[in-house]
C-alpha cells in the first residue's frame, strides 16, 4: 500500500551521510517535531537524479528554507558513502543524504520501482513530499520516466 497525504510515516533506519562517516537515523526521531522535505531518486549519479534533481533541490534549498522548510533530505537505495561521495562531488552540502541502502524505507511507504533490467535491482520511485511531524502534508510521486512533479521548482510551488 502506498502511503498518501495525511498518513504518518512508518518507523524504519536511515543511515546518514556525515563528515564524520556514517550515522544511524530513527525515522520517527528525524521527521519528529520538524517540516522537512524529502525527495528520493532511484539511484546516486545517475543521469537525470544527477544532472536535474538533486541541483535543482541544491538550488532552491534557500527558497524552501523561507517558506517554513527546517530540512531538506535526499534518499535512495544506495549506501551511506555512495550518497556522501555524491553530495560532495554535487556541491550539496545543504542537503542531508539519507542512505535507504537495503530499501526498507521506500518498501515500508509503497513507493518501489524494479529496475532489474537495468542492473539496478530493487530501487525507490522518484517522488517529494513534505513531512510535517512525521505525517505527510505533500506527496508528489513520477509516473515512470517522468520527472515533473517530484521537483524543488514544482514542490515551492506548492507549498
Amino acid at each position: 500500500m502506498t502511503i498518501s497525504v495525511g498518513d504518518k510515516l512508518p518507523r524504519t533506519n536511515f543511515v546518514k551521510a556525515t563528515a564524520n562517516g556514517p550515522e544511524a537515523v530513527d525515522s520517527e526521531e528525524y521527521f519528529k517535531g520538524r517540516r522537512v522535505a524529502l525527495f528520493a531518486v532511484p539511484g546516486a549519479f545517475t543521469p537525470t537524479c544527477s544532472a536535474k534533481h538533486l541541483p535543482g533541490y541544491v538550488e532552491k534549498h534557500g527558497e524552501l528554507t523561507g517558506k517554513g522548510i527546517d530540512e531538506v533530505a535526499c534518499t535512495a537505495v544506495n549506501d551511506p558513502f555512495v550518497m556522501g561521495a555524491w553530495a560532495k562531488s554535487s556541491n550539496a552540502g545543504d542537503i542531508t543524504m539519507l542512505a535507504d541502502g537495503n530499501g526498507e524505507f521506500a518498501e515500508a511507504i509503497g513507493l518501489t520501482m524494479d529496475g532489474s533490467k537495468f542492473g539496478l535491482g530493487k530501487r525507490s520511485q522518484r517522488y517529494s513530499m513534505i513531512v510535517n511531524d512525521g505525517v505527510v502534508e505533500q506527496l508528489n510521486v513520477e509516473g515512470p520516466g517522468e520527472f515533473k512533479v517530484s521537483t524543488a521548482e514544482h514542490m515551492l510551488a506548492s507549498i
